[in-house]
């Protein structure tokens, strides 16, 4: 009961830092008035003028469309669009992908196209389909988006998708991930299209056949061509952030549907929650014999151990599951503890100490997302 009581107030204390804070904050200064999201903000709240990745318009798009659902009462629906517009804009290509740079005056800076990048505009098109009276235009750009990356990304050699145009090897865990967070994403907001559906399915079946290793139950960030570990040091690295993104989208995959990807997913959980959790935060990343091989904390894989945990305490109700997500919330609030609210530090170092650099706005899609899972759980006690 005491973790039940802590998960609330944690709750009601990152809903009012998220509300009252860091949705004002970033819907004004973070929001570029020539267009789009701006990269970082200084720990002041300053924008600077730098390069933007593409993945940054997608987020920002998505934690704006979900705001209203988490008790902001800001203009969502104008932010949705004002960051869509430059996506589309700034960071198409002639044959319809998304180029993965831009400068900070918009104009093109590398014109590759990364599947990673790709998934996040599927992410944004899908859940910006709640907000706004756009909702048709968005569903025919995401179906759009989904059949480029099918026709140029989709290998012919087997499973899966290149991690880019032009391909390359390593072939990638992490893109698939978030391909797999779109594809659920438009399964939930567009269930009458069967299309979302089976590429969750063909994603969550290649994490079970080929990314986790059946022995360890870790699973591994780089793979050769024939989706074998890569060699070196690469083909050992385990990240256990996304130990728990993973977790978390295939707990949201298979509910108690499939037996096999929620045992795979609690154990995912399990050993990352042993390994690589040091000094009460979720580490960079391991050896596929789980030492330690970044020590450091970044904040992200906090966000990812809230979000699994807060899952897996709603699906089973072990009571290890709520401590789990209680201590992770702890850990997360080192991150918010900045001189103006509603920014944040990116990095604790492999010592404990906080490092002062400017707060990256990629960063708030990852806390958004933990605070939506957080108030799952908080209404499901």
């Amino acid at each position: 009961m005491e973790d039940k009581v802590r998960i609330h107030a944690q709750h009601s204390r990152l809903c009012g830092w998220l509300c009252d804070a860091a949705y004002p904050l970033w819907s004004t200064r973070g929001r570029d008035p020539a267009g789009g999201f701006h990269e970082r903000l200084t720990q002041d709240g300053a924008p600077l003028a730098e390069p933007r990745r593409s993945r940054v318009n997608p987020r920002q798009v998505y934690c704006f469309a979900v705001a209203p659902s988490l008790g902001w009462r800001g203009d969502s629906a104008a932010l949705v669009q004002h960051g869509l517009d430059y996506f589309l804009a700034r960071y198409r290509r002639s044959d319809g992908l998304f180029r993965t740079l831009v400068n900070a005056d918009g104009s093109p800076r590398d014109d590759k196209a990364l599947l990673y990048d790709q998934a996040f505009g599927l992410l944004a098109f899908n859940v910006a389909t709640s907000v706004g009276t756009a909702r048709v235009e968005r569903e025919r750009l995401a179906l759009e988006l989904m059949r480029l990356v099918f026709e140029k990304l989709k290998r012919s050699a087997g499973p899966g998708f290149e991690s880019g145009v032009p391909a390359s090897l390593p072939l990638l865990s992490n893109p698939h991930m978030h391909l797999f967070e779109a594809a659920l994403a438009g399964s939930e907001m567009c269930p009458e299209n069967t299309l979302w559906k089976s590429l969750a399915d063909e994603l969550a079946e290649l994490a079970l056949a080929k990314f986790i290793d059946p022995v360890s139950g870790a699973l591994r960030e780089f793979f050769d061509a024939d989706w074998n570990p890569a060699p070196g040091i690469e083909g050992r690295i385990v990240e256990p952030g996304h130990q728990f993104e993973w977790a978390w989208l295939l707990l949201r995959w298979s509910g108690t549907k499939h037996p096999r990807a929620r045992e795979a997913a609690l154990k995912l959980i399990d050993v990352c929650e042993h390994y690589g959790v040091r000094n009460g935060l979720a580490t960079n990343s391991l050896l596929d014999d789980f030492s330690p091989h970044d020590p450091g904390a970044r904040l992200w894989p906090q966000t990812e151990r809230i979000k699994s945990a807060a899952l897996a305490a709603r699906l089973t109700g072990e009571p290890r599951y709520f401590a789990m997500t209680a201590a992770a919330t702890d850990g997360l609030f080192r991150y918010l503890e900045t001189p103006v609210a509603g920014l944040w530090y990116d990095r604790i170092d492999a010592d404990g100490k906080t490092v002062d650099e400017p707060a990256p706005a990629s960063s708030f899609y990852h806390l958004v997302s933990a605070i939506a899972e957080l108030s799952a759980l908080a209404r499901h006690v």
